[in-house]
């Protein structure tokens, strides 16, 4: 499982809640589940062309994804 947190606001199209777990072994497959149990989460977190909104920092590690190998990051 992965935990993501979710920043004050996204809350409330998360269920209000601080920190969801989910699964997936890429950023991709994480942001999926959690969009799987959110689904209005979707068009907050993803542009159209399914890549992450310019405005839509995540970080695993303390590393920002853009840096690393974006939703394939591990």
């Amino acid at each position: 499982m992965t935990a993501v947190r979710i920043p004050p606001v996204l809350r409330a199209a998360a269920g209000n809640q601080k920190q969801v777990e989910v699964t997936g072994t890429t950023v991709g497959e994480a942001l999926d589940a959690l969009i799987a149990q959110f689904p209005s989460l979707k068009d907050q977190l993803l542009a159209a062309d399914g890549t992450l909104n310019r405005f839509v920092n995540v970080y695993v590690n303390g590393r920002d994804v853009r840096y690393e190998q974006e939703l394939a990051t591990a």
